[in-house]
């Protein structure tokens, strides 16, 4: 997954936030929402976004595969990244 050019990304101490400085929308972010948008925009897949996930937090693995598809689906849908 890659940010589209105008998405910045800012960690904070409770997660992170995605701006997109093209409309000035933003997304705040959990930790492990944080997680999963570094692992893929580090160039990992999903099923390694959800092994991090998992690991870090000790949740559900199908828990886990939902929550990585639904917050990549949705910086897709938001036009703030690419698949």
């Amino acid at each position: 997954m890659k940010l589209k050019d105008g998405i910045a990304v800012t960690r904070t101490d409770y997660g992170g936030v995605l701006l997109d400085q093209r409309g000035g929308a933003y997304w705040q972010l959990n930790d492990s929402g944080t997680l999963i948008l570094t692992t893929l925009t580090e160039g990992h897949d999903l099923a390694t976004a959800v092994d991090r996930l998992v690991e870090a937090y000790d949740i559900d693995r199908a828990r886990a595969e939902a929550d990585v598809a639904e917050l990549a689906q949705q910086l897709v849908d938001a036009e703030m990244a690419t698949p």
